[in-house]
């Protein structure tokens, strides 16, 4: 009798840890497999993107680790035409990216590890196809579609903001290595 009473209290409180365990876990951040929108704080400082017509500031959620990055603008409706998401990843590399379970047309602006921009692309709702920029990248910058052509963000374009700069060093623009558009640099 008394091995049974254990062994009820042992399963009971298996599934008592079980269920709190779950629950803490389900509670967390959403995931891309929630079917819910990820919405992070928007970040204190704004986003500064040097053009050639002058500087363009954004309010910016940042996804800087694997699970803010997976879930990304997944099952976001709208958003401001002046916010957007700034994906940081830990080391420069290839990077793809898709619109799956992604409702709004996008802007992708891939920015390498020195804050220069070295593609802009654009991805369709929904889609599974693989967005990349072919040169290996440190940042990527999501936009409502057509932001990017509206304020005149392009190649060679310089992004400021403390995430890059504790990348590319605080406050000081990267060295232009000749890969800027024509007709100056960063």
């Amino acid at each position: 009798m008394a091995y049974r009473n254990w062994l009820t209290a042992g399963a009971m409180c298996a599934i008592a840890v079980v269920a709190a365990a779950g629950g803490y876990f389900y509670t967390e951040k959403p995931s891309s497999a929630d079917s819910q929108a990820m919405i992070l704080p928007a970040d204190p400082a704004p986003l500064v993107v040097v053009t050639k017509g002058g500087d363009r500031s954004f309010s910016i959620e940042v996804a800087d680790t694997a699970a803010e990055r997976e879930a990304g603008l997944m099952y976001r409706q709208d958003m401001a035409d002046d916010h957007g998401m700034l994906f940081v990843f830990e080391v420069q590399q290839q990077v793809g990216f898709w619109m799956h379970n992604t409702p709004m047309p996008l802007d992708l602006i891939f920015v390498g590890q020195d804050g220069k921009i070295r593609a802009v692309k654009h991805g369709e709702p929904q889609s599974d196809a693989v967005i990349s920029p072919g040169v290996p990248v440190r940042f990527v910058l999501e936009l409502k579609a057509g932001t990017a052509a509206r304020n005149g963000i392009e190649y060679g374009d310089l992004l400021r903001h403390p995430a890059v700069g504790t990348v590319s060093g605080p406050s000081m623009p990267p060295a232009d290595n000749g890969d800027a558009p024509s007709g100056g640099g960063g």
